[in-house]
């Protein structure tokens, strides 16, 4: 079985780019031969191009919620995520959306059993910077431990 671990984010919007570093990091620590680790900065259908044939998926990205401590680390399921198929653009469609509008089409994509989202509660990712906010930064070494035991737990 394939599996993808998949960064998401812009490395030079502060805390947005947490997902790549997380899988920059990953990557460096030498997987299994069907283990593949990609970087991405794309949303909505475009992402479902990234994820198509993979058997499995741990997507690891920032997420904003209303009562989230900057650097906390969520480990997710799609059922988490609310759903959207209303937007303005294919970027503004949510991941949920986008999924059911991949598995209409018939798309190759990984069950929602085996799709694993590991969050991080984002300060700042609005601001231009190649830097994570402290709180980001200290929960990094985390997060690249809880995006190693969702693969071993494969």
């Amino acid at each position: 079985m394939r599996t993808l671990v998949l960064g998401l984010g812009n490395p030079i919007l502060t805390d947005d780019g947490i997902g790549v570093y997380v899988v920059r990091e990953v990557a460096a620590r030498g997987l299994p031969n069907d283990v593949d680790v990609q970087e991405a900065c794309v949303g909505g259908l475009r992402l479902l191009e990234v994820i198509a044939g993979y058997d499995r998926l741990i997507l690891v990205d920032a997420i904003h919620t209303r009562d989230g401590a900057p650097g906390q680390i969520y480990r997710l399921a799609t059922d988490d995520l609310r759903a959207s198929l209303h937007a303005g653009s294919t970027h503004d469609l949510s991941f949920q959306g986008a999924l059911a509008w991949g598995r209409r089409m018939e798309m190759a994509l990984p069950p929602d059993d085996a799709i694993t989202i590991i969050a991080i509660e984002a300060e700042e990712v609005l601001t231009f910077g190649e830097t994570l906010t402290p709180a980001v930064a200290a929960a990094l070494p985390h997060a690249i431990e809880t995006v190693l035991n969702a693969i071993a737990d494969l």
